[in-house]
């Protein structure tokens, strides 16, 4: 049996809470994962298919944060923490494969992997770090709520069609209601969020990582689909286009925000809860405008020329407002105070709702991009003002 300081992190000094190679590697898991979802989503346009992509975005998210936060702690550099990435990679692998037939005869595989993943993992941890009583109690709560999440995950995957989304729907709540309940259980208590003693230059660098995971299945999307059409002046157009987009999305998020929020929590005098809010809620909304927005930039490279059709329309307009959305939601809870300029942005998303379908897609393509680029300008340009 180990001892609890033998698998935690020591905690002391910047180099011990870098992310180890180990995670980045468990990490290509989910490259895989988010191409499943914007191809299922771009496979499936319609509410149905947004609504299960979405829940299929929300467990992929809960998985891998909830990993997150566990390497957090335990030492990735301990052979007893490998094995566990490594275990989870697989079935992290299982569960991406399952993904777009998550909601047809895939049902069981996919629910079965997750669940083995937010199980096992609890599991682990409390074999882990026994001996450290307040560690112990902590994943005792989260480990009732994750296994009482399973159940309907389990018994979901044994029906089908609205039964399977309601089922898998209670299942998420569960989950996501957990830690602003503090994993409040009869009879154990709650966790509060001071009790979470966590490196914020982790779990900021972890998350960064995810975005850029995320961008990056954009751009691969971008080039994937280049490569089969033929290069006149409207793809080639659209492709370019694209592609700043991509850039100005990037720096919106690692120029202004990445390296602020890292200095803030790693500060804060609760990080727990900063953690909590800003990382593992809010960064949500940044991932799914991503994912929206490659099945955008799919659409516009199929058929650059001609009016923007609906499902080009709402991707390209609500991927870069739920992008801007969450930039807006996660630098105000980092700052304290709102960005005007987003908001701003978000505005002009929408007054460009009404001429939308009188657009060429490359050409409003180009107009949210230039939004986006004027929106990572302006965020500079104060920057530099505040000094």
């Amino acid at each position: 049996m180990p001892d609890a300081r033998q698998l935690l992190r020591d905690h002391h000094g910047h180099e011990s809470d870098k992310v180890a190679f180990i995670e980045l590697f468990f990490d290509l898991v989910f490259v895989f994962a988010i191409t499943q979802l914007s191809h299922s989503l771009i496979g499936h346009f319609s509410a149905e298919g947004a609504l299960q992509t979405t829940m299929l975005l929300l467990a992929v998210w809960w998985v891998w944060i909830f990993t997150t936060w566990v390497t957090n702690w335990l030492d990735p550099e301990k052979i007893p923490v490998r094995f566990l990435l490594l275990a989870m990679m697989l079935l992290g692998l299982i569960l991406s494969a399952a993904l777009p037939q998550a909601f047809a005869d895939k049902g069981l595989a996919f629910a079965g992997a997750y669940v083995l993943m937010q199980v096992g993992r609890s599991l682990f941890f409390l074999w882990a770090v026994k001996g450290n009583a307040l560690m112990v109690r902590n994943f005792q709560r989260i480990l009732v709520w994750l296994a009482a999440g399973g159940i309907f995950w389990l018994a979901g995957a044994f029906l089908s069609g609205g039964s399977r989304v309601v089922l898998w729907g209670v299942a998420l709540a569960i989950e996501y209601v957990s830690p602003s309940l503090g994993f409040r259980v009869l009879g154990l208590g709650k966790t509060p969020a001071d009790e979470w003693k966590v490196s914020g230059h982790h779990i900021a660098e972890r998350c960064g990582l995810f975005i850029i995971i995320a961008l990056g299945e954009s751009i691969l999307v971008t080039g994937a689909t280049l490569s089969g059409l033929p290069w006149n002046a409207p793809t080639v157009t659209a492709f370019v286009v694209s592609v700043v987009g991509s850039i100005a999305m990037w720096w919106l998020y690692f120029d202004t925000a990445s390296e602020f929020g890292s200095r803030k929590i790693s500060a804060s005098e609760n990080p727990g809860a900063l953690a909590r809010l800003a990382y593992t809620y809010l960064h949500l909304f940044l991932v799914a405008g991503i994912i929206v927005t490659a099945a955008a930039d799919e659409f516009v490279l199929a058929h650059p020329s001609g009016h923007s059709d609906l499902k080009t329309t709402v991707c390209l307009l609500g991927g870069a407002g739920l992008y801007l959305l969450g930039n807006f939601l996660f630098k105000w809870a980092i700052r304290g105070q709102a960005p005007v300029s987003h908001l701003l942005g978000i505005a002009v998303l929408g007054l460009l709702v009404p001429a939308a379908s009188h657009l060429e897609p490359w050409l409003l393509s180009a107009a949210v991009t230039v939004v986006l680029i004027a929106l990572a300008a302006w965020e500079k340009h104060a920057r530099c003002l505040a000094g």
